[in-house]
């Protein structure tokens, strides 16, 4: 039996991404509780930057706003940015209900 994420990223990459500016303490399995800073979201999943040491396929669990918690794979890692794929597409009621908590300035909101 194969182990490792099953990670999908072809379609994904054109789902509407949000700015934000969330740091969050993700949990690694391995490297315990990691410092991380979320640049922008979507349903799908999200990007950080700063270095963060993990690679493609590492599982990591954050906490979101009205999300809770929730498993994320490293898709990409070049360094200074990684992009994770959420384990689960979010619903859109809760995830509009997130980006106003993360994005309280609605200027900064993408049109509905």
């Amino acid at each position: 039996m194969p182990g490792g994420a099953q990670l999908s990223v072809t379609d994904l990459r054109r789902a509407a991404r949000h700015p934000v500016d969330y740091r969050v303490i993700g949990e690694h399995r391995l490297h315990g509780d990691v410092l991380m800073h979320v640049v922008n979201i979507s349903a799908n999943g999200f990007m950080t930057d700063g270095d963060i040491a993990m690679d493609r396929g590492d599982r990591v669990t954050i906490r979101l706003p009205q999300i809770g918690r929730i498993e994320a794979f490293v898709i990409w890692n070049n360094g200074d940015r990684a992009g994770f794929q959420f384990e689960r597409i979010l619903r859109l009621d809760d995830f509009m209900k997130m980006i106003d908590a993360l994005q309280p300035n609605p200027k900064l909101r993408a049109s509905r």
